[in-house]
């Protein structure tokens, strides 16, 4: 090996470990709480009879059901349906189109026609993401993947609902307003905020 051939090889060599240190440190750096903040999903307003709340989605943690949501909120399917379940201290419900008619109040929340019709068809739960007061999830009647429409806020910390529910939000504004709704109040309007 000439000296030209030996200094190249040593350069490549070099090059190598310094791509190899840079690697680490940035991986590091990426993984450090303050660099990999994530950036915040989107936010659903929720407008009712008792005031307005509003609810960031956690799209990483639980993205098909994020997304699912959000068509639904975009579409209006939530609009004029009413509060459903309320136990105070613990949570409201909501996502029957059926409360939109107070003749069919016995049925709301209950049975295969109190959904959009479509199953999100995963199962997103995480402990990432716990029943804490103010959590936003989904409602199911046993299985998490055919979870479809309806919603519930937690009102306290609820630990015992952990990895049983698919927690995709947290209320970011409004908080107090949750705890005010009744069976029977009506959610006014959804949308996402721009």
């Amino acid at each position: 090996m000439s000296r030209e051939d030996g200094t190249a090889e040593n350069a490549r060599i070099a090059a190598q470990r310094w791509l190899c240190v840079l690697s680490v440190l940035c991986g590091f750096f990426l993984s450090s709480p303050v660099l990999s903040a994530q950036t915040p999903g989107p936010v659903i307003v929720v407008e009712t009879t008792k005031g307005t709340f509003e609810v960031e989605t956690f799209p990483v943690e639980a993205p098909k059901t994020v997304a699912h949501i959000l068509e639904l909120v975009k579409r209006g399917f939530y609009d004029g349906q009413r509060i459903h379940r309320a136990l105070p201290g613990f949570l409201v419900q909501w996502g029957d189109p059926r409360s939109k008619d107070l003749s069919r109040e016995t049925d709301w929340g209950r049975g295969p026609d109190a959904s959009s019709g479509s199953p999100i068809g995963a199962s997103e739960l995480r402990l990432k993401r716990l029943h804490t007061r103010g959590a936003v999830a989904m409602a199911h009647q046993g299985n998490p993947a055919l979870a479809d429409s309806q919603i519930y806020v937690t009102l306290a910390n609820r630990p015992d609902l952990d990895n049983k529910y698919t927690v995709f939000g947290h209320i970011i504004a409004g908080d107090e307003v949750p705890a005010r709704l009744e069976r029977g109040d009506q959610i006014r309007r959804m949308s996402v905020k721009e």
